[in-house]
């Protein structure tokens, strides 16, 4: 089964420094049917203006990914860590017991990014925090393994079965992706336009996949992320 998800149907919001796209409910945006899929808990595609972010506050018992398209995006926290990452280069924090973190756009230009919550497999873990750059050619006409969980060999592990690609396809090419029996995976189309099992996705929709192969065709050039977990 694939079912996409069009970007005019998503919850949104806009506070003038925040314009954001909800694919799960989160904030004001409550549709009781629209809660999580999985373990995913939230996607929100944010555009943060220059020199405004975050500010400080506390999360707990939550896997947060953050995920960075364009700008610049610093990070704080209460156990000591800054640090600053750019295009295709990925932050993550397990919230466990209890953190307070920030989440600033210092640079020039408008920052876009993805921030990911994930469902933790239990309550109480032990907050850590961590970043990674990845190289942008590593995903070129390629899926490139970001995360995984503690068993899986993912540069990043999280507190959770899950496992997230990013890939950057060129127009014209195609691709496949698989979708095990007992799994399934959301799909973000982050940039560009395509079509995947006959439908046709553009910037910023998404799509929600299970147990079922998909075969991406680029119609021009596009850049995916996509997340797979336990049905």
């Amino acid at each position: 089964m694939v079912k996409k998800i069009d970007n005019k149907n998503m919850g949104s919001s806009d506070l003038g420094w925040l314009k954001s796209k909800f694919h799960f409910s989160f904030a004001q945006y409550y549709n009781p049917d629209n809660i999580q899929f999985g373990a995913l808990r939230v996607i929100n595609d944010d555009l943060v203006q220059p020199k405004t972010g975050f500010d400080t506050h506390p999360h707990r018992d939550m896997e947060i990914i953050s995920y960075v398209v364009d700008g610049e995006l610093t990070h704080g926290d209460s156990m000591g860590n800054q640090s600053t990452i750019s295009r295709g280069h990925v932050q993550y924090m397990s919230a466990g017991t209890g953190v307070l973190h920030s989440e600033h756009n210092l640079g020039e230009d408008v920052l876009r990014f993805l921030q990911i919550w994930i469902l933790p497999d239990q309550r109480g873990h032990e907050p850590t925090y961590g970043d990674y750059t990845f190289d942008w050619e590593d995903r070129k006409n390629q899926w490139l393994q970001m995360v995984s969980g503690k068993d899986g060999e993912a540069p990043i592990k999280v507190n959770q079965d899950i496992h997230m690609y990013s890939l950057e396809l060129e127009e014209g090419k195609e691709i496949g992706f698989p979708v095990k029996e007992g799994r399934q995976a959301y799909l973000v189309q982050i940039e560009g336009s395509s079509v995947i099992n006959e439908i046709q996705l553009v910037a910023r929709d998404g799509m929600e996949i299970v147990e079922e192969d998909i075969t991406i065709k680029a119609d021009e050039t596009s850049h995916f992320l996509v997340i797979e977990m336990k049905k």
